[in-house]
């Protein structure tokens, strides 16, 4: 394998991940080429309508914080140090995630994360970026990529190819028509659109320390803070239902029954209903991930997943510190370092695509209910009892590091573990009770 200063590197797709790869690679002293099929963000409206707001939690900010980024990143950021539940009659229920009530998860926009991103990459020695640049093919054989800027066809054959072009990878296409891989589709029966809460008199018109959730059992509504004071809100309804509301008056008498609170806070409901598309939600499941040591898939391109645990950006951007540390354990020997990525990362994204689709489950059924928010208070009492030994899974998975299936894992012998000791203790309290009326039946003889 050539050193890093002689080895080109093509990355597919210039969003979040792709643009943060630029950065890593380009600090080894590698030559990347970024090719995006977007128009340059940074100069372009952002399109309408199909962001869901992302909650950028601890891997994320641990891939970020290795290369001096954080600080630029989270300065629009804003943090939310819980869940705000609206019942149906508008009552109000917080719910923090951690035990100490000090940790958040924090609201940012996806444009301006990925400009932030597209900034520093093209700020690194090494990275070009190249925009409006279409990839139609990759070339096992050769290496290649087929791109189309405008009218104009091009080849190129970098050294290394890693698509992060997402769900719709062009380069995960190619590699799945070749043969080369394996690809699964999960689709949701759920969809999303997104709405607007905008600012109040200036101000924010909730409190913007949570993230809102109005669960409804099959369906839910959630609302994320903005810099602006707005807040952005998402639908996940069956696909059926966002369909079936075609009309102001439908879509009004809807939110007043479900929604009563929100409503009054809605001056647009109707245009952005009518205007918004829906979005397709669906887990995809991609294996191998990478061929030859040469080419390799990372982010959504290799493991979409569901928004349901906040996750997304987050374990794209752990994918990244991932093929680093391969990287420098194989010594830039991309041959070994792209197979040891794929070993360590894919249980890893299985993992994270199961806790989502959970926690949906969790959102939208349970949170609402007094069972559940029992169980938390529980959970987070542990939690101060025993500290660093008894840590829940949502805290887990949002304030630390450790492998999504290490986390499902030590979940699952926790929850064995209190079931038991929970068992233990009904049985140890029947049988002190059984002891008691006993005695007290022999006296009362």
């Amino acid at each position: 394998m050539s050193a890093p200063n002689q080895t080109r590197v093509a990355i597919v797709g210039g969003g979040l991940v792709g643009s943060l790869l630029a950065c890593y690679l380009g600090r080894r002293g590698y030559r990347v080429d970024v090719y995006e099929r977007r128009h340059d963000p940074r100069s372009h409206a952002a399109e309408q309508g199909r962001s869901i707001n992302l909650a950028l939690s601890e891997r994320g900010l641990d891939a970020l914080r290795r290369i001096d980024l954080v600080d630029s990143v989270m300065a629009p950021a804003l943090p939310m140090h819980g869940r705000m539940m609206h019942d149906q009659a508008g009552r109000l229920t917080f719910q923090s995630y951690s035990a100490s009530g000090e940790r958040a998860i924090n609201s940012i926009g996806r444009g301006a994360l990925n400009e932030t991103l597209l900034d520093a990459a093209e700020a690194t020695p090494g990275v070009t970026l190249h925009f409006d640049v279409r990839t139609t093919a990759y070339g096992l054989g050769t290496n290649s990529l087929a791109l189309a800027r405008g009218d104009e066809l091009e080849v190129v054959e970098p050294d290394i190819v890693l698509g992060s072009d997402g769900y719709a990878s062009a380069v995960r296409q190619s590699l799945a028509d070749a043969g080369r891989i394996t690809v699964t589709q999960e689709p949701e029966d759920h969809s999303y659109k997104e709405l607007t809460i905008p600012a109040l008199n200036g101000e924010f018109a909730m409190d913007p320390d949570a993230l809102h959730i109005w669960p409804r059992g099959s369906s839910m509504m959630i609302a994320l803070p903005n810099p602006d004071r707005s807040f952005t809100c998402t639908l996940f309804w069956p696909r059926a239902d966002l369909e079936a509301l075609t009309t102001p008056e439908s879509i009004t008498a809807h939110f007043a029954e479900v929604y009563p609170d929100a409503l009054p806070l809605m001056p647009t409901l109707v245009e952005d209903y009518l205007a918004n598309p829906n979005g397709l939600l669906s887990t995809l499941h991609v294996d191998p991930w990478q061929a030859d040591g040469k080419v390799a898939l990372i982010g959504d391109a290799a493991h979409a997943i569901l928004p349901f645990f906040g996750q997304g950006a987050n374990s794209g951007f752990e994918d990244v510190v991932e093929l680093d540390r391969c990287l420098d354990e194989t010594e830039d020997d991309w041959r070994l370092a792209l197979p040891l990525y794929q070993q360590r990362r894919r249980p890893n994204a299985e993992a994270i695509a199961w806790l989502a689709q959970d926690n949906f489950i969790e959102m939208r059924d349970k949170v609402a209910s007094p069972a559940f928010r029992a169980a938390k208070k529980v959970e987070h009492a542990l939690e101060r009892l025993l500290p660093g030994r008894y840590l829940s899974r949502y805290e887990m998975v949002s304030f630390t590091t450790i492998p999504y299936a290490e986390v499902i894992e030590r979940d699952r012998r926790q929850r064995s573990t209190l079931l038991a000791t929970a068992a233990g203790v009904g049985a140890l309290a029947v049988g002190t009770a059984v002891g008691v009326l006993s005695r007290v039946g022999r006296r009362g003889t």
